[in-house]
């Protein structure tokens, strides 16, 4: 009874449950799934929690070391010549020991080095997140360039199915010749080729994506078509070179490996230092033992003092840990001016990017409108009987070849807005809920390809 009291509700939720995808993911939502799910940005939050354990185990070479040892001895005498007249003693002793460094260079240098190590990690982590937003824009993007191209297609497709119909048709009441119509149907041939072709495209882009987010990505909110795309802000390529040649992410990285590099060579120097160690000692230190002729009060010696190491000669090692050092840091600060080159060169690249990428856009958006002008341009001359089929053919795929192009230039002008903002260093969830106010949601099934 009590079940069949709940049954309705259960029925309700699953429904609901069953239609809640209908309106299609946005841009934010399938980037919420990737934060929790994609492997690869988990990856980078373990090797973090790992790297951050340097710290305290740098830290533990200066805290107190306790130790405690035991041990017991069996004694057992006989003469040489009979081995006879045994003796058997046994014996046991203990010491327990505190060592507190009072001056460890070394180990002050290696705290030191495990500070910069764990900020290294913690920048690592930040790139891995600005690799995340970007994996994740671009394989939604790429679904919805797919989309786009095969919505495209299936348009030229009905259109070129409308024009062989016609052509037929006038071949059997004699106005065209076979021609026309052997046209047609190569050009719908060659469009269901490109078809199948991009339904694979569209199956291996939403397999991508589905790799990020570990779920098929289902009907995705797609980039409204007369919306007006961003220009970089600021708008001036120098403040975008230098902001990318301080700020990067991956500067900051080879800058603090170098840190590193430097801090390597103190350390091997350092092992030419003297440690100075506080030292206490207490157990028994006789040789009585707990039974036979031997055995007898036991005595508890105790020693507390300083003790002074200095290293005097270690066979050329030293010198060579400090030599080979030198070289890294000579490598890592190679490395950091590649970086810094590269990330200036990158935050150039997609800067332009984005510019001449609205100005494509405008352009192709032009074009889309005269294609579509001359389009029915075409097709009225075609009726009237100043224009053959091929022109109509021609003007179609004209037009539809405009409109993918569109399409792909809008996704690589916010795509290359991201990467410009992630070459700065200042890439973050804030720019995909810019992006995603420009989505709407995807257009009804009747419509989709």
């Amino acid at each position: 009874m009590r079940l069949r009291a709940w049954q309705p509700l259960l029925v309700a939720l699953a429904l609901f449950a069953g239609l809640a995808p209908a309106h299609g993911r946005d841009l934010l939502e399938v980037f919420k799934l990737a934060l929790e799910r994609d492997p690869v940005y988990a990856a980078s939050g373990y090797a973090r929690q790992a790297d951050q354990e340097r710290v305290p185990q740098a830290r533990a070479q200066l805290m107190p070391y306790i130790s405690a040892n035991a041990g017991a001895d069996l004694d057992n005498s006989r003469r040489a010549r009979s081995l006879s007249d045994s003796r058997t003693s046994r014996s046991a002793a203990w010491t327990l020991s505190l060592v507190q460094p009072l001056l460890d260079l070394p180990a002050w240098n290696n705290l030191e080095r495990a500070d910069f190590q764990v900020a290294q990690a913690d920048i690592a982590h930040r790139i891995a997140y600005q690799d995340l937003l970007l994996r994740t824009a671009q394989a939604y993007f790429d679904v919805l360039a797919v989309q786009d191209s095969l919505r495209a297609l299936m348009s030229e497709k009905a259109a070129i199915e409308y024009q062989l119909r016609a052509a037929q048709q006038g071949f059997e009441l004699g106005a065209t010749t076979i021609a026309d119509a052997h046209e047609a149907q190569a050009r719908l041939d060659l469009v269901l080729a490109n078809e199948v072709n991009l339904r694979n495209e569209l199956q291996l882009a939403e397999d991508a994506l589905a790799r990020i987010i570990a779920e098929r990505p289902g009907p995705l909110a797609e980039l409204a078509r007369d919306v007006p795309l961003p220009a970089p802000e600021p708008n001036r390529l120098e403040d975008w070179t230098a902001q990318a040649a301080q700020a990067s992410l991956t500067v900051a990285n080879a800058d603090l490996q170098t840190r590193i590099a430097q801090k390597e060579i103190e350390i091997a120097r350092s092992q030419r230092a003297p440690t100075v160690d506080f030292v206490a000692r207490t157990g028994t230190a006789s040789d009585y033992g707990v039974d036979g002729y031997r055995a007898g009060a036991r005595s508890l010696d105790s020693t507390v003092g300083v003790q002074l190491s200095i290293p005097i000669f270690t066979g050329g090692e030293i010198s060579s840990r400090v030599r080979e050092q030198t070289s890294r840091l000579q490598y890592a600060r190679a490395l950091l001016e590649d970086t810094r080159r590269a990330t200036v060169q990158a935050a150039q690249r997609h800067f332009k990017g984005v510019v001449s990428g609205l100005s494509q856009v405008a352009a192709l958006e032009a074009a889309e409108r005269s294609s579509r002008a001359a389009l029915e341009a075409n097709r009225t001359g075609y009726e009237i009987g100043v224009r053959i089929n091929i022109d109509v053919l021609n003007a179609e795929q004209q037009l539809y070849v405009t409109q993918r192009a569109l399409a792909r230039a809008r996704y690589d002008t916010l795509m290359n807005g991201l990467q410009l903002k992630a070459a700065a260093g200042i890439l973050q969830e804030a720019d995909l809920v810019a992006i995603n106010q420009l989505l709407t949601p995807p257009e009804s099934s009747s419509a989709k390809p």
